[in-house]
């Protein structure tokens, strides 16, 4: 008995031996398909990763296309990744937002390096579509003077719409006119020295660039002011070029603040050169007196702040406008100047107005100026609060929803 057990347990062995060197055997075999399986796998997975990222690379650059359009070529203007743009503003975090525009927030950013940049994300929900950031673009892009803000490029990626500007340290001129801690940093001379630099500005606008430029939304928080306290007129996505024999046009959609439209435009969708011209009127009006047009109250009468400085034009009290946090630093003379500039600037009827040539020889000169008539909107009008409503097709000027650049 003992024998056949150790028999059995002999041959027993000898099974299970035999079991493990076949699958011994079999898994070698199979080591090499397995290897080569995965080995094909990967490449496949490899590949169809790089044809994700390629396609996604490709969207990306046919949706920028499609934004800029031919004119991307000539523009020479850098494109920025979103990733990039993310990190520079802490992911767009709130405590480095600079402000919100009509077309959405702009933020503070800190490139690599330390450069510091302003960056304004177009709003999903903005009034701003793709025809107006492209026309922004496209204007800003081709324009150089010290007296416009300058665009450093864009980003138009992941349903994202976004320029990069110079950063200024300064913030708005609304800032200091309006604020009681920003008038007393804002003495004359320097008042004064901001409305040549925004006088300059425009007269590159309409006359010295290679493209004729009608703002449409000229006002004092679109006035950016760099570390020397030089203005830069900011926000192009309302701008409309002109053709060199076009003056004026129509449009269907007016646009713009009310405060600063020009009659003509308010009412009846007209804009031209003189409508940016009524515009600079009201800033430096505002300048003056340190109040908003818009909203402007007085004890004695119902008019606005243009109506009030007409009145106090024709009873010879002007200096009256003039806020007193201006009296110490102010020559009366060339406020009294500024005043009579401003007023010729918001007259009502648009061919009365000076162009921004002669402003700026009448605001660095001594030259005789012309007695100013009856200013636009010198009342407080019954206007919707809406800036933008259908107007009817006027056949006397040419009709359009957007020019762009040439």
């Amino acid at each position: 008995m003992v024998e056949i057990s150790w028999v059995g347990l002999a041959a027993s062995s000898a099974v299970r031996q035999n079991r493990i060197e076949r699958k011994s055997t079999f898994k070698k075999k199979k080591l090499p398909g397995i290897l080569i399986g995965s080995a094909v796998f990967l490449v496949w997975f490899i590949i169809g990763l790089m044809l994700y990222i390629r396609k996604r690379k490709l969207r990306n650059q046919g949706v920028r296309k499609d934004y800029l359009g031919e004119d991307r070529e000539d523009m020479e203007l850098p494109l920025f990744d979103l990733s990039t743009l993310a990190k520079a503003t802490n992911d767009f975090s709130s405590s480095n937002k600079l402000g919100e525009g009509g077309f959405g927030p702009v933020y503070k950013g800190t490139l690599i390096g330390g450069k510091k940049i302003a960056v304004k994300r177009l709003s999903k929900n903005s009034g701003q579509g793709i025809i107006e950031f492209k026309n922004e673009v496209i204007l800003i892009a081709r324009l150089q003077h010290r007296n416009l803000v300058k665009l450093l490029g864009c980003c138009v990626q992941e349903e994202e719409k976004i320029l990069i500007y110079e950063f200024m340290p300064n913030k708005s001129l609304d800032f200091f006119i309006f604020d009681q801690e920003g008038q007393k940093l804002l003495d004359w001379p320097m008042c004064f020295h901001i409305i040549g630099g925004i006088a300059r500005g425009l007269l590159y606008l309409h006359q010295d660039s290679r493209l004729r430029i009608i703002h449409r939304d000229l006002k004092a928080s679109n006035i950016l002011l760099d570390t020397d306290m030089n203005p830069k007129i900011s926000d192009f996505g309302l701008a409309k070029t002109f053709e060199s024999d076009q003056s004026r046009g129509n449009t269907k959609r007016v646009v713009g603040t009310y405060g600063y439209m020009s009659p003509e435009y308010a009412v009846d969708g007209i804009f031209s050169m003189k409508s940016d011209v009524f515009s600079f009127g009201v800033i430096l009006l505002e300048m003056l007196s340190r109040k908003k047009n818009r909203g402007f109250s007085h004890p004695d009468h119902h008019l606005n702040l243009l109506g009030h400085a007409w009145t106090l034009w024709i009873q010879d009290k002007q200096l009256e406008l003039i806020d007193k946090t201006l009296y110490d630093s102010c020559t009366i003379s060339e406020v009294l100047r500024c005043l009579h500039v401003g007023l010729l600037c918001v007259q009502r009827v648009a061919e009365d107005r000076p162009n921004m040539s002669y402003v700026v020889l009448m605001l660095s000169s001594d030259i005789t100026l012309p007695p100013p008539k009856q200013p636009g909107f010198y009342t407080e009008r019954s206007v919707p609060e809406s800036p933008s409503r259908k107007r009817p097709f006027s056949a006397n000027y040419f009709s359009t929803t957007v020019i762009e650049a040439r």
